[in-house]
This record gives structure tokens, C-alpha cells and sequence, in this order.
């Protein structure tokens, strides 16, 4: 085997070999320096520099979370600060929990989902028309509202806007007045989007969750025979439709002004005016419970819990 000194490179050589480096070295430095996807940013601790958005704090595990300008995490005993998640050039507005994790409204209309315990950003949502609502956007006497009055709207309605639910396994619904949207919160999956009838609207302000569904008004508009009345000249009738992630929707058919109670983890008082009354609706068996003295009391399909609902 015959053996052959290495031969030096010549300049003509080294030139592409320079140049291949330089690009990789430029692609690391774009890298590098390349905007964080969404804004996020998560400080160390003691950089909190925190003006709450609004009082509202939440207790997880050994945490205290708060809401404002992001979402900041304390220790519940020490009150030490801990982290802070932040979105740049976004503001939070309302938390809740999905079984263990954090879900935030932003005011540009993200959705995010944060494991409190390791502060890890799980996933991001746009709801479309979500920031337009929030902030009011074409109402009449919106752009003559305050600061004040800006931001106390906004935190009002992404409270309403955001609905968590925890069974079947925990999942997030956001409703708007145009589409209401339903993500499993393990992966964010979009499981169900829903726009209301053409002529009416979804009534975030008036919904409500139990356990396993998620109850959404909607109100209809129009007075002749256009859009959004009956085939006889009337209104249409007020609805609530039952969100829930593992069955199909139910529907309940009420007057328009309809107020929706939550009672406990399965049950809602529906407050149909004066005429009507109060009933209460079961989601886990999607069915009105009986009202007592009515005939249907002993065939009903869903027994009420202890006695049967007043009149």
C-alpha cells in the first residue's frame, strides 16, 4: 500500500470552505436572534415589575398565580416571587384552571395554555373576532369609554369568554358572539367550532359550565320576514345549546332573555322569566328535571336530586 503526503490547501481550496462557514455561522446567528414564537418570554425570578390587570389571584399547588400585565407566579407562604409569563405586546386578562394547568386570555385574542408547576407554555390558540369583542370594537360609545372603563370591559368579557370544563377530561371552551370554539387541553385539539343561526348571536355574558358541558344563549334580532325570524314574521324563539366534548350537542329552546345559573357539577337553573319560571336542566343526562305536582314526575328520565324542582 503505497502512502501519499498530504498535499496543502490551496487558496482556491479554502475559499468555499470559508464561505460554507460564514453561512452556517450567519444561519446560527439568525437563529440565535430570530423573534420567540408569540411573544413569549419567562423571567427569573424577582423581575415581576407587575401591575395587576385586574384582583383576580388563583391557588395551585404551592403557587399563588396572578393576572397582570402576564401571568406571574408566587410562593403562597414566603408571597416570594417566583416567575413571570409574558407575551410581548400582549396583555392578560382572565386565568382559569384545566384540571392542573393554567389557561390565559390575552387581550389580542390568544388563548394559552401554562403548566403552573414548570412554568412551560403547552399551547396557543387565535380565536377569530375574540380581540374585536373583547375590546368592544364599533360599539356604540366604545371609543368614548376611559382607560378604565376600556379595561374593566375587556377583563369582564374574557371572564365570560373563557369556560373551562373538566370532564370528560379537562377542556376549554371559548365563546364569542359569532363562534364559540372548544379545545381538549391535553394538545390543544380543536374539537368542536360553532357559529349561531344567521340573524342571532352567542351570549357570552349569559353562559355558564357545569362539570361536562358548557351552556351558551344566543339572542336573535329582526322584527318581518328577514333573517332571524320565524317563518311567521315573529322573532325567533331564545336557545341554549350544550357544548360538551364527548357527546352531541343538546338544545333547549327558552324565551330570549333567558338567565342560566350554574347549581353544582351537573346541573343549572334555567330562568325563563316570569310565565315560564325557573327550571332546572341536567347536562350529564341533557334532559329538564320533572317539576313537581306535573304528571310526568314518576316517568320522568331524569330523577331530580332529593325532591323533585319547584314550581
Amino acid at each position: 500500500m503505497s502512502w501519499k503526503p498530504v498535499r496543502p490547501l490551496s487558496s482556491r481550496s479554502v475559499l468555499p470552505a470559508l464561505a460554507v462557514l460564514l453561512v452556517l455561522g450567519a444561519g446560527a446567528a439568525a437563529h440565535a436572534n430570530r423573534p420567540v414564537p408569540f411573544g413569549d418570554r419567562v423571567d427569573a425570578p424577582g423581575i415581576a415589575d407587575a401591575s395587576p390587570v385586574s384582583a383576580q389571584s388563583l391557588a395551585t399547588g404551592s403557587l399563588e398565580l396572578k393576572v397582570g400585565p402576564g401571568l406571574e407566579a408566587y410562593d403562597q407562604t414566603t408571597d416570594e416571587h417566583l416567575w413571570s409569563y409574558r407575551r410581548e405586546g400582549a396583555t392578560a386578562l382572565h386565568m382559569a384552571m384545566a384540571g392542573e394547568n393554567a389557561v390565559v386570555v390575552w387581550d389580542d385574542g390568544m388563548i394559552t395554555s401554562v403548566r403552573p408547576s414548570d412554568h412551560s407554555v403547552r399551547w396557543h390558540r387565535a380565536v377569530p373576532g375574540l380581540a374585536e369583542w373583547l375590546r368592544a370594537a364599533g360599539e356604540p360609545g366604545a371609543d368614548a369609554r376611559a382607560d378604565s372603563e376600556r379595561r374593566d370591559t375587556e377583563v369582564e368579557r374574557a371572564a365570560a369568554a373563557l369556560q373551562t370544563v373538566t370532564e370528560p377530561e379537562p377542556w376549554v371552551a371559548v365563546v364569542t358572539p359569532t363562534l364559540a370554539m372548544g379545545f381538549r387541553d391535553r394538545d390543544g385539539d380543536l374539537r368542536f367550532n360553532s357559529r349561531p343561526q344567521t340573524g342571532c348571536l352567542y351570549d357570552p355574558l349569559r353562559t355558564v359550565h357545569t362539570d361536562n358541558a358548557v351552556l351558551v344563549p344566543r339572542s336573535c334580532t329582526g322584527t318581518g320576514t328577514g333573517t332571524g325570524t320565524g317563518g311567521a314574521g315573529h322573532p325567533l324563539p331564545g336557545l341554549v345549546t350544550g357544548f360538551r366534548l364527548d357527546a352531541p350537542n343538546w338544545h333547549l329552546d327558552t324565551g330570549p332573555g333567558v338567565l342560566l345559573h350554574r347549581l353544582d357539577g351537573r346541573r343549572a337553573a334555567v330562568d325563563d322569566g316570569p310565565v315560564v319560571g325557573t327550571r332546572v336542566f341536567d347536562t350529564v343526562q341533557g334532559a329538564l328535571e320533572p317539576v313537581c305536582g306535573t304528571p310526568e314526575v314518576p316517568f320522568a328520565a331524569v330523577k331530580p336530586e332529593g325532591t323533585c324542582s319547584k314550581p
